[in-house]
């Protein structure tokens, strides 16, 4: 939708995930993925970039912005995780299902993708386009931390969209502290978490409104 409106769209895929996970190994890290979006920054020259991260990517852009803020005109976090120096994802993530993760991270190196539901997903056909392409997302990726050290990087437009029906119960510390922040552009969608599948076009328009 983005690319028939005229905006130039890029996708990257994650080390391990995706069309890329053959290479899915506990190995792999949060600073291994940041890499993964610098160098399609760097690669393709990219510039004036309105970066997206969505749930567990808002670490990833959080990390791009400290390593090529030049590039970047805005960042938005949709439904995603905003992290505080140093911190790493599973100091967000509610405690019932942050032990699991723990459990099974720490045992198997993965964390396994809980129900589609959970993201607000339960049409039949969207849960099937879901699982088709769910895996296993590497451990040491919610267990490394980001450190905030670029001041440029702080500067950086933000925006972010809390999406609310149903709330995963995560984000929603992020909505409450920078709803009424004045430097922050807020949003609410009222759909669920996975609001690319669920309702593209109001997330579209409202991504073609954060290019200005």
């Amino acid at each position: 939708m983005l690319r028939r409106a005229g905006h130039e769209v890029f996708t990257p895929t994650l080390t391990g995930l995706g069309e890329r996970g053959h290479l899915a190994a506990a190995s792999i890290d949060l600073d291994l993925q940041v890499q993964d979006v610098v160098a399609l920054l760097e690669m393709e020259d990219l510039s004036d970039v309105v970066l997206v991260g969505h749930s567990y990517g808002g670490m990833v852009v959080t990390g791009v912005a400290q390593r090529a803020p030049e590039r970047i005109r805005r960042i938005v976090y949709l439904d995603a995780f905003v992290p505080e120096d140093g911190r790493c994802a599973l100091d967000y993530v509610v405690p019932e299902r942050a032990a699991r993760f723990r459990e099974e991270g720490e045992r198997t190196g993965f964390v396994s993708p809980p129900p589609p539901s959970l993201w607000g997903v339960t049409r039949p056909d969207d849960v099937a386009f879901s699982r088709q392409r769910e895996l296993r997302h590497p451990y040491r990726c919610f267990t490394q931390g980001v450190r905030r050290m670029n001041s440029s990087a702080a500067a950086l437009p933000k925006t972010f969209i809390h999406c609310t029906s149903p709330a995963t119960g995560t984000f929603d510390q992020f909505a409450a502290k920078y709803r009424s922040d004045p430097r922050w552009r807020f949003h609410e969608l009222k759909t669920g978490h996975d609001s690319m599948i669920l309702v593209p076009g109001q997330l579209t328009a409202l991504l073609q409104s954060e290019q200005e």
